[in-house]
């Protein structure tokens, strides 16, 4: 295997295939890859990326008749002069006379061909194909989604200094034109450290937009203004205008000013112009360099009076002051579902949480939420297990949850749950944070918060620092019970069920503490463990592996699937893990059997922790007892369209109707685009959330099925499409 670029760790490498002719190119810090196959063997050298028009993180040649991709992604096909000529997605044929061209693939690695050849673009269902008119050289160049932060600005409590911190953050935006909405045009805001003075490196001076938001000096409305400040690329000052009072506003250079007092209070307002802001840039973007048919664009374009061709030229300010004109309930319902809001406390150390939480522009709030006895929770946990089965065990200490259950015929599942399980210390009482109606809930305080994640500086931290791996995708499941078996079973047939990644999964059984601690201090990608978990740690086949007691833990992620692992998956993610699921209570062993072989099966086709929990939490009942700790959007794998979706389907007659459901990942945040490809639709969406409805006949509805393997509900019930036969679509009559 011949690979380049291998001075560089951590940038984007190429390879020659070991098992086929073509061309892999690989992301080991993103931990995702891509491969081209080609008529016969390649052999890559390495050029200067600077031959290309966009940036790229390194380039390779190959001399290649065709490159045939295992997937259809959108393909953008440009002229010597940047223009665009082509847009090619599924079922496409174009062709095009010899000449100089670029071509824009958006795959897993972003990656970009130049080329001068007559060009053919073909594709089917399932696969792509651009074709040569004879053995041609080919310009292969790829980047990283992968993005880090310039540098660290270091800042006092003293809310002056906070705001000047958070000031910086529009540094990171790579353009402040309406393309700034797609997410790889948005970068990484610079980090934040607590310390003796203000100091603000020179590189991550914020961008002379023209705009500012005026507001109180108080963490709370810092906080909520920051994702507002990081899009905008505006400053925060303290609200100094006798005659406005201390009302926050926002304003720009040229005179324009919107009141962020409203009577849904300033968060919501904040809300509001951040979403209206981004989804017209959105719209708006559409007249530039990708001209894509936009389903949004036409929904709302007879509904107002914006000259979108204009806006795409006319400064950030402008356009802002353009987009307030429009009543937000005339774009309320084409609005995307946002990714996340994040309840961040307003003290001085969520600064340091900040720029991570704006990253992928949550909406933050500060904390409202219910305190909840542990008694209500256990009580939850109990009532679970009573309506679930009668003498089932719990996942706590293997033998006291057996011995509790027997005894009491199944009538009391915490029978012997400690006095003060699930806490350990008095910070952390539970807590439930107000519903919104962004797809997920982040907690950024004291707590362990019941339906949202549990962030820490750590997690994020450790992010950062993540070990370049080129090679497979590493993946253990410990299964410490032989009444669990069960789980196993079906989760070592989930995990590396993909022809198109390489995955090296390894099922171990009954391990002692010092394997369990080998496992966890060896770097790979996740681990899934199976079996008993209390206060004292994890149940191993000689006694208990404490995770307190870890200096440093190298898995990047991990499903603990027993009861009450919440302080230990905290602990976990402390040592050195970026996220993982955990319980905050009892859970049942055949409800955590289906919560586990869920998330095995979405884990691996690429949904986030957070995302696939939501999804595995209607397996069961005691899906409310679990959460993520951590970053919730880590990935293990990457989803083979690119971007994790779950399909409704309902019959309606003899035709059905499917809704699409798509969630956002790191890689193809807020501001990605689908196109469903269901029936006649041919049309770009925005991704998050909810992405049309459609009827289909039952022949379309069973072609559409085998594009990719995706989680389907079909009358209700969690199927997988690649499980769906053609009786599961019959009348129900029949």
């Amino acid at each position: 295997m011949q690979r380049t670029d291998e001075d560089e760790p951590g940038a984007v490498t190429f390879e020659s295939l070991a098992d086929e002719s073509g061309l892999g190119v690989v992301d080991p810090i993103a931990r995702h890859r891509y491969s081209f196959s080609t008529p016969t063997a390649v052999s890559p050298t390495p050029v200067d990326p600077d031959r290309f028009r966009l940036p790229v993180d390194a380039a390779v040649e190959i001399t290649a008749e065709s490159l045939t991709l295992p997937t259809v992604v959108a393909t953008y096909v440009r002229d010597s002069s940047g223009e665009m000529l082509a847009e090619a997605e599924h079922f496409a044929y174009e062709e095009f006379p010899e000449d100089a061209y670029s071509i824009e693939l958006c795959t897993p690695v972003k990656c970009y061909l130049r080329v001068e050849s007559a060009v053919t673009v073909t594709a089917d269902a399932t696969r792509m194909t651009i074709s040569f008119e004879s053995p041609t050289e080919i310009r292969v160049g790829a980047r990283s989604h992968h993005d880090r932060p310039a540098a660290t600005v270091t800042t006092t409590s003293d809310p002056a200094d906070v705001m000047a911190a958070v000031s910086t953050f529009g540094s990171a935006l790579k353009t402040t034109s309406a393309e700034r909405s797609y997410p790889t045009l948005r970068g990484h805001p610079p980090t934040v450290e607590l310390g003796e003075e203000l100091h603000v490196p020179d590189r991550v001076a914020p961008p002379d937009t023209g705009v500012r938001i005026e507001l109180p000096p108080e963490y709370g409305s810092i906080y909520a203004a920051a994702p507002l400040a990081y899009y905008l690329g505006a400053r925060l000052e303290p609200a100094v205008d006798p005659d406005a009072g201390d009302e926050p506003r926002l304003v720009t250079d040229a005179g324009f000013e919107h009141s962020l007092a409203s009577p849904r209070g300033f968060e919501a307002e904040v809300e509001r112009v951040l979403k209206q802001a981004f989804f017209l840039d959105c719209v708006t973007r559409t007249e530039g360099r990708y001209e894509v048919d936009l389903h949004e664009r036409h929904a709302i374009e007879p509904a107002v009076d914006l000259d979108f061709e204009a806006l795409y030229d006319a400064s950030l300010a402008e356009r802002l002051e353009a987009y307030l004109s429009v009543p937000y309930s005339v774009l309320d319902d084409h609005v995307p579902e946002w990714r996340r809001t994040a309840h961040v406390a307003p003290t001085p150390d969520s600064v340091e949480l900040l720029p991570f939480v704006v990253e992928d522009l949550s909406v933050v709030r500060s904390p409202v939420a219910e305190t909840l006895p542990e008694s209500s929770v256990q009580a939850t946990a109990v009532d679970t297990f009573l309506r679930e089965r009668a003498g089932e065990f719990t996942r706590s200490s293997s033998e006291s949850s057996r011995s509790a259950s027997e005894a009491s015929g199944g009538a009391d599942a915490s029978a012997n749950a400690p006095a003060d399980s699930a806490t350990g210390s008095p910070n952390d009482s539970f807590v439930q944070p107000e519903t919104t109606d962004s797809l997920g809930q982040t907690w950024i305080g004291d707590g362990m918060p019941v339906g949202a994640s549990k962030a820490t500086p750590a997690a994020f931290e450790h992010r950062l620092d993540r070990t370049p791996v080129a090679g497979d995708v590493h993946i253990t499941v410990v299964c410490n019970d032989a009444g669990m078996d069960a789980e196993r079973d079906v989760v070592e047939e989930s995990y590396g069920a993909r022809a198109d990644l390489p995955f090296d999964v390894s099922l171990r059984r009954d391990v002692t503490t010092a394997e369990l601690r080998d496992i966890l201090d060896s770097e790979r990608e996740f681990l899934h463990y199976i079996g008993h978990i209390d206060d004292d740690g994890f149940e191993c086949a000689d006694g208990r592996l404490d995770a307190t007691t870890l200096e440093t833990v190298s898995v990047d992620a991990f499903l603990l699937n027993a009861c009450q692992s919440y302080q230990q998956g905290m602990a976990l993610v402390e040592a050195g893990s970026i996220g993982g699921v955990v319980t905050l209570d009892e859970v049942i062993n055949t409800g955590a059997v289906r919560i586990g072989r869920a998330m095995a099966r979405l884990l691996n086709r690429g949904f986030p922790l957070q995302a696939a929990l939501d999804v595995a939490r209607d397996e069961s009942i005691v899906g409310g007892q679990y959460i993520v700790v951590g970053d919730g959007g880590l990935a293990i794998a990457q989803a083979e369209s690119g971007t994790p979706n779950v399909c409704e389907i309902e019959r309606e007659g003899e035709a059905f109707r499917i809704d699409v459901s798509t969630y956002p990942t790191d890689q193809r945040g807020l501001g990605s685009m689908i196109i469903p490809y269901l029936g006649e639709a041919d049309e770009y969406y925005l991704s998050s959330g909810a992405a049309g409805s459609f009827t289909l006949s039952r022949a379309e509805l069973a072609e559409f099925l085998t594009l990719e393997d995706v989680p389907v509900k079909l009358d209700g019930t969690l199927r997988w499409s690649a499980d769906v036969s053609p009786e599961d679509l019959s009348p129900e009559d029949s």
